[in-house]
C-alpha cells in the first residue's frame, strides 16, 4: 500500500525552507523494493509528490518583499516522480555484533517541477529539501539497526550443537564443538545468510556421554578445514562371532597321528568370549578319539590389507577329565593351531558397508527439532580393536563432508 506523508495540517500550514522560500506538499511512495548483493542491501522506492510554494526577496536574511502568490506543480500535469534509495553495508564482528552502515543515495528526479505561469523550475530546490528529510531517516535507521547483537541467538545454536544425539543401531553422537569461525556472509533477495564453520571433536560412542553446556566463544580467525573426521565406536557381539565360527567348524573332522597311532577329533561347538586381560578366547568342544574342550587364546588385531580382525599369538590350553588327553597334548600340534588361525579371521566388509549406509542416512536428516544435517561419509578406517568382557569393541575413524543447519530459533528483533 502506498504511504502518504504530508506537511503539518496540509494544505494550510507552510514549511519555510529559508528566508526566501516556503512550501506545502503532499508525498507518497511506492512499495519498497529490496535487492541484495554480497554484504550490501539496497532499499529503494519511487516517490510521488505535488507541491505549492511561494517566494519573496531577502538579502542577508532581511525580508524585502511580501510573499508572491502561490505557485504549484504536480496537480494539473500529474504528480512528480523521484527515485529514492538507501544502501546498507554489513559487517559481522567476532563478538557476533552485526554492524550496519547506511548510505543515502542521491534522489533522482524523474520529472521536472515547474511552477507559475512562467514555468520556473524548482526541481533542484525540491531535491535539496528532500535530501535533508532523507538524512534524518538515514540517522533513524542507523540508530535503530546500526548494531544488532546476535550473540544470544548464536548461543542458542551453540547449545543445540552441544547436545548428544542418538543414532539408531549405532550409538550416540556428541559433536563437542570447540570453536566457531566465519565462513562467508552474503545477502540474497531480502535474506541475509551467515555461514559459520565449526571446529569440533565429534565422537560416536556406545555409551551416552554427558552433555555439557558452555558459553559460545568469539569467532576465531582460523579458516575452516574442508570436511569432518569422526571417531566411531561399534560393538561386535561375541554370540555373533560364535555363529560365524561355528559355520566354519561345526562337525569338522581333524585327523591326527603320532607315529603308528592314529586319532581324530570332530568339532561339536565353538564359542567366542574374552578374558580379563583383553584376549579373545575360543572355546571348542570336540569328540572323536578323545572327548573334551580346548581353549584357544590370542590377541585381536586389525589387518588393514584384508579388512579383517585376526587373532595373533594363538595358543591353547586343555581342560578335560580324560587323563589320556591331559598327557597327550601332542594331539593339538601346530597343524591344529594353523587351521584355527584360518577360521579365527573375521571379515569386516559387511561392517564397513553397514556403518557407511547407516551414517549416510542419519547425516542427511533432522537429528532433532531445529538441527538438520547434510553430508556424506567418504572413508571409514578401523583404528583399534579391544576385547571387552561384554563385546568386541571396534574404534573407527570416518571422514567426509557435513553441513549443519540450525533452525527453529526465534530471530525476531
Amino acid at each position: 500500500m502506498d504511504t502518504v506523508f504530508t506537511s503539518p495540517n496540509y494544505p494550510t500550514d507552510w514549511v519555510v525552507a529559508d528566508c526566501a522560500t516556503r512550501y506545502k506538499y503532499r508525498f507518497r511512495r511506492s512499495p519498497l523494493q529490496v535487492s541484495a548483493s554480497g554484504t550490501t542491501f539496497n532499499l529503494g522506492f519511487t516517490g510521488f509528490y505535488k507541491i505549492v510554494g511561494s517566494t519573496r526577496m531577502c538579502v542577508n536574511g532581511a525580508v524585502l518583499s511580501p510573499w508572491t502568490p502561490a505557485c504549484q506543480c504536480g496537480f494539473e500535469e500529474g504528480e512528480r516522480r523521484v527515485t529514492i534509495g538507501f544502501s546498507s553495508s554489513l559487517l559481522f564482528q567476532p563478538d557476533y555484533v552485526l554492524r550496519t552502515k547506511v548510505t543515502r543515495t542521491e534522489p533522482k528526479a524523474l520529472n521536472k517541477c515547474t511552477v507559475c505561469f512562467w514555468g520556473q523550475d524548482i526541481t533542484t530546490s525540491v531535491m535539496n529539501g528532500l535530501k535533508a528529510e532523507l538524512d534524518l531517516s538515514k540517522k533513524a535507521i542507523e540508530d535503530s539497526f546500526g548494531n544488532v547483537n546476535l550473540k544470544p541467538y548464536v548461543q542458542q545454536a551453540w547449545n543445540k550443537l552441544s547436545e548428544v544425539y542418538s543414532i539408531p543401531n549405532v550409538g550416540y553422537l556428541a559433536l563437542n564443538p570447540k570453536r566457531l569461525h566465519m565462513e562467508n556472509m552474503n545477502a540474497k533477495n531480502d535474506f541475509l545468510n551467515i555461514n559459520i564453520g565449526i571446529t569440533a571433536t565429534p565422537v560416536i560412542s556406545l555409551v551416552k556421554p554427558e552433555a555439557g553446556l558452555t558459553a559460545v566463544p568469539n569467532l576465531a580467525g582460523a579458516p575452516n578445514k574442508d570436511g569432518f573426521s569422526i571417531f566411531l565406536e561399534a560393538a561386535l557381539q561375541y554370540d555373533s562371532l560364535s555363529r560365524v565360527l561355528n559355520s566354519y567348524l561345526l562337525h569338522k573332522r581333524f585327523d591326527l597321528s603320532d607315529g603308528l597311532i592314529r586319532n581324530h577329533i570332530i568339532v561339536q561347538n565353538t564359542e567366542v568370549v574374552a578374558d580379563t586381560l583383553g584376549n579373545l578366547v575360543i572355546k571348542m568342544d570336540f569328540t572323536g578319539s578323545q572327548k573334551g574342550t580346548v581353549y584357544f587364546i590370542g590377541q585381536p588385531v586389525y589387518n588393514h590389507a584384508t579388512k579383517t580382525i585376526d587373532v595373533e599369538g594363538l595358543d591353547y590350553d586343555l581342560k578335560t577329565n580324560s587323563l589320556l588327553l591331559k598327557t597327550a597334548k601332542w594331539l593339538f600340534n601346530k597343524r591344529i593351531v594353523a587351521e584355527m588361525k584360518k577360521y579365527t579371521s573375521f571379515n569386516l566388509t559387511n561392517y564397513y558397508d553397514s556403518a557407511s549406509r547407516t551414517l549416510n542416512g542419519w547425516l542427511n536428516k533432522e537429528w532433532t527439532k531445529g538441527i538438520k544435517g547434510s553430508g556424506s561419509v567418504q572413508d571409514l578406517k578401523l583404528v583399534s580393536v579391544h576385547a571387552l568382557p561384554e563385546h568386541l569393541l571396534i574404534r573407527s575413524n570416518c571422514t567426509g563432508k557435513l553441513a549443519v543447519q540450525v533452525s527453529d530459533i526465534n530471530l525476531k528483533f
